[in-house]
């Protein structure tokens, strides 16, 4: 035997040895796995902010007890640790949630909750929402200190809406395109009837009578034949014009409806507009040391005309600041600030009931 044809021999039996090696291993793991029971549950809620908590262990706790899931006493392979993560994840303000049993047979679950900007408590809405416009109703018992915004300012979204703002707004423009064309689609039996009530119309123009020379017709015959096609013709003239009117009506009305839908798209991208523009605002104020301080509460109106307007409630005196429409911000702050310093400062802090800094260059005061 050759010294080739050994080395073959003794590789081959090497390689057989480290797969029956590892099919050994493998099959122990899994008999000392099956063996394994979860000693413990050990769950960590990270908190992506320092102004409190959406949730706590305990109630998560109590979350994966009532779900009936398999956890401490079970065996390790037994326990459904997708299930577990699913039944944390479907509650919007968890942003990531993991599940894993360790070797020491603990089950881990880890949780990441979302970071609220804000919370929505104006007409029939309680909801958290983040900077980049993901919105969650507010887990009860939640103790989140962030800015507070009421007021009568309704949002681009349903009140029970979990989500990110804007696939919710994409979805209503996309639903409002199908109508559009739903309603486009309308009009073509509609199109179809215009043109063939225009046709009836040239060939009625074109209506001609020839005297019957060939039967002796009498000149008082042809008279009376003429006048009966006249009288037709009039007749018929009468009828297509009215019919023209109606399908002309329904393809203005159509037409009217389909305006109707796009003034809506319009206004559902304003309000969005206009909510985006709210979450820079509150950003704004938190970020400025001492706004970040002295504004305790944002009150957001949508006036008739359809702007987003705010006013502001201080932490110092008792008066309201009507800062407008979200528009000149920084200009806005840099005036009002300038009025805390040379014109309060020196009034007094309760001279005034309304602060308002609408209007460029000046601030109006009122008792």
């Amino acid at each position: 035997m050759s010294p080739r044809t050994v080395r073959k021999i003794v590789l081959t039996l090497m390689w057989v040895a480290v797969a029956a090696y590892m099919i050994c291993a493998g099959a122990a793991a899994r008999r000392e796995r099956k063996s394994r029971q979860v000693t413990r549950l050990a769950i960590e809620v990270v908190d992506s902010t320092a102004r409190g908590h959406l949730v706590s262990a305990a109630k998560v706790r109590r979350w994966i007890s009532g779900s009936g899931i398999k956890t401490v006493g079970a065996p390790v392979d037994e326990v459904d640790l997708p299930g577990i993560e699913q039944l944390i994840a479907r509650n919007g303000f968890v942003d990531r949630v993991a599940a894993y049993v360790s070797y020491s047979g603990t089950l881990h679950v880890k949780i990441s909750q979302r970071k609220p900007l804000l919370r929505l408590l104006t007409d029939g809405m309680n909801a958290y929402v983040t900077a980049d416009g993901y919105v969650f109703a507010a887990p009860q018992a939640s103790s989140l200190y962030v800015p507070v915004v009421t007021g009568s300012y309704r949002p681009p979204f349903a009140d029970n809406y979990t989500g990110s703002v804007r696939k919710y707004v994409d979805e209503r423009l996309r639903e409002i395109d199908a109508r559009i064309a739903e309603l486009e689609h309308e009009k073509y039996p509609l199109y179809t009837a215009e043109l063939e009530n225009d046709r009836n119309t040239s060939a009625l123009r074109r209506m001609r009578i020839k005297r019957e020379w060939w039967r002796l017709e009498s000149s008082e015959a042809f008279d009376k034949r003429v006048e009966a096609l006249r009288e037709k013709k009039a007749s018929l003239r009468r009828a297509y014009r009215y019919r023209g009117r109606v399908i002309q009506q329904q393809i203005e009305r159509l037409g009217e409806q389909q305006e109707a839908e796009q003034r809506k798209q319009k206004k559902l991208e304003k309000s969005y507009e206009d909510f985006m523009k709210l979450l820079t605002f509150v950003e704004t104020v938190e970020e400025d040391a001492f706004w970040g301080s002295e504004v305790v509460q944002i009150a957001a109106y949508t006036t008739s005309s359809g702007a987003l307007e705010v006013e502001l409630v201080p932490r110092s005196g008792r008066f309201t600041i009507r800062f407008g429409r979200l528009e000149r911000v920084e200009e806005k702050f840099d005036k009002l600030q300038r009025f805390y310093r040379r014109g309060l400062s020196v009034l007094g802090w309760e001279t005034y009931r309304t602060i308002d800094v609408r209007f460029a260059d000046q601030v109006v005061c009122r008792k």
